[in-house]
């Protein structure tokens, strides 16, 4: 991979890292709060109320939600498929971090950043890694 490509490729997964991060809190926000609000995900993400809605205003455009006025904020099916995906690599990607050692803290935090640049291969390697280490306990 040229260098152009890497940083290229790099670039991509900032843009896609904004989605797939307010698609995962949507989702969790549905399965412990039972809805999801533009105010809450402000708070979440520490952001103006403003930028979250320029943010579904993209997720919308991109068919992840459908956002009603006063009714709060749904994934579609394509989104709450993204919404999984996201979930399941940000788990293993959290679990090798402490199955290497990584204190809690560290490894929610930095688990946060990683998910968002791990390529499949990466992820079904770490997920490999996991089974191994599993199998030999």
């Amino acid at each position: 991979m040229s260098q152009h490509q890497h940083f290229q490729r790099v670039k991509e997964d900032h843009q896609r890292e904004l989605v797939e991060d307010y698609v995962e809190e949507i989702a969790h926000m549905h399965a412990h709060m039972g809805e999801a609000r533009a105010s809450d995900l402000a708070l979440r993400f520490g952001v103006s109320p403003a930028a979250v809605s320029k943010v579904i205003t993209r997720l919308k455009r991109d068919g992840l939600v459908e956002a009603r006025p006063y009714r709060g904020i749904f994934l579609t099916e394509f989104g709450q498929q993204m919404a999984l995906k996201v979930s399941q690599r940000h788990g293993v990607v959290l679990q090798t971090l402490l199955t290497l050692g990584v204190p809690e803290d560290t490894a929610l935090s930095d688990a946060e950043g990683i998910e968002h640049h791990c390529s499949e291969a990466t992820v079904a390697a770490m997920q490999r890694f996991l089974d191994k280490m599993s199998s030999s306990l």
